[in-house]
């Protein structure tokens, strides 16, 4: 099957509604196109080899890991870039045949929050340089950064090496600032202004949805022409349906005939568990029996803002009176986590600002159904009523009533999961690799012609 990227054509500054599509052309690169070798790909904040759902690492770390390792196998060598956090790790690492993460000594390896990286970024960029002077001329043919504090470097390396800067934003400042939940903290001015440097300084931008894009060109007024739709992807060998509901509970030691909202991710307030929560408890106003019927389990450590006050949800659930059904449980690996999903009747994911929505992706690959905030790529990533339901504000009663039409009726989970495990293999990693090596091409392509170029 022949795979795409979309290239949005809609005039600049323009800003296309949550359920308008921009029009867009299909770019198909011609056969000639030489895919690139070799990119060095960064990620300064967060390692990929560290536990998702903990700290800083999220939806990015897996977004990573997941494209270099279809890169690899499609024949393009990846090399990551990421800030030493521990000294028990080699600097260099072979994650999978084709995919090195190199880790660079950049401040203390501990104790550095994410708001203090942007002065290490020079001696993040020094390391990056002594890795590069020992290899040949042209050894990377292309850098790819992630975040905004990556740009910088990349921005830099790009110049340097004479390549093409292609970038993911992954999240945007003005985009966070402008729905930030209760308690959240506005992302600062040098943000703003160092993401803006990048959308002027990268050859290509990628965007996980059209949404995000319309966001690129209304905020920071990206070119179209220089940016590229291509949809996140979930690794559908990990996350799929497996038996019986019943089996996943009986292995993580839940109770078979439960109804179990699940919350999977980071505990911020961007992320809003405390919706779910508040939600919960109205549901158990509403009808007591719950109680001895409906457990909440909340996976994932505390992130960002969070770190403030870590026992925040805990004192919530108390203060609710619901301490006894809501279950914490601590970031878990990859396999344990579907089992999650498959165990959840629901996951709920209210937050206030996501650019894809990896984690709902996940759970309906895996044959769950989702109740999503309508923010960002969800409804991308969500089929409103038919994987799942979409709600409009961060309202708990809105939650509460999406989560009621699971309780009123049982068989929902399973014919709306149905539905869900076959949108989700829309989102599969090698399709997303294979976009995503075209964006490449482009950007390549397009930087031999301005050379070549007596006006370039």
């Amino acid at each position: 099957m022949s795979h795409y990227v979309s290239r949005l054509g809609q005039r600049r500054g323009s800003h296309p509604s949550r359920t308008h599509q921009p029009r867009s052309a299909l770019l198909r690169l011609s056969g000639a196109a030489r895919r690139v070798r070799r990119v060095a790909m960064l990620s300064v904040h967060t390692s990929p080899l560290h536990q998702p759902g903990t700290g800083d690492a999220g939806g990015m770390n897996v977004y990573i890991v997941e494209l270099a390792r279809q890169l690899a196998a499609q024949g393009t060598e990846v090399e990551i870039f990421t800030r030493a956090t521990t000294g028990a790790l080699e600097p260099t690492v072979e994650l999978v045949p084709g995919v090195l993460v190199r880790h660079i000594d950049a401040g203390p390896y501990e104790g550095l929050s994410k708001e203090e990286l942007p002065a290490q970024l020079c001696a993040f960029t020094h390391g990056v340089m002594q890795v590069w002077a020992g290899h040949r001329a042209g050894y990377y043919d292309l850098v790819h950064s992630h975040y905004w504090l990556s740009g910088h470097v990349g921005w830099l390396a790009a110049q340097r090496w004479g390549v093409p800067l292609v970038h993911a934003m992954h999240t945007m400042a003005k985009v966070k600032n402008a729905a930030l939940a209760a308690g959240d903290t506005p992302e600062p001015a040098a943000r703003v202004i160092g993401e803006t440097q990048i959308v002027r300084a990268a050859d290509r931008l990628i965007a996980n949805t059209a949404e995000e894009a319309g966001e690129l060109m209304h905020h920071y007024e990206a070119p179209a022409e220089r940016t590229a739709v291509v949809h996140p992807g979930v690794n559908l060998d990990r996350f799929r349906p497996s038996g019986a509901r019943s089996a996943a509970r009986a292995r993580l030691g839940l109770p078979p005939d439960a109804f179990i909202p699940l919350f999977a991710g980071r505990i911020q307030p961007l992320k809003a568990p405390d919706v779910l929560l508040r939600a919960a408890a109205l549901l158990v106003d509403e009808d007591p029996s719950l109680r001895g019927r409906m457990i909440v389990p909340v996976v994932g450590g505390p992130s960002g803002s969070g770190l403030a006050k870590p026992e925040g949800l805990q004192k919530l659930a108390a203060r609710l009176g619901i301490a006894d059904l809501v279950h914490f449980r601590p970031p878990v690996g990859q396999e344990q986590l579907a089992d999650w999903y498959r165990a959840a009747s629901v996951l709920v994911m209210p937050s206030y600002s996501e650019s894809f929505g990896l984690v709902a992706a996940e759970a309906q690959a895996c044959g769950t159904p989702v109740v999503a905030a309508a923010v960002g790529g969800l409804p991308v990533v969500v089929r409103d009523g038919d994987s799942g339901f979409l709600v409009e504000g961060h309202e708990p009663a809105g939650y509460a009533r999406a989560l009621r039409r699971f309780l009123d009726d049982p068989a929902l989970t399973d014919r709306l999961g149905d539905a869900a495990a076959a949108h989700a293999q829309n989102f599969g990693w090698g399709a997303a690799a294979e976009a995503t090596a075209e964006v490449y091409a482009a950007a390549s392509q397009e930087r031999r012609r301005r050379l070549r170029s007596p006006h370039g």
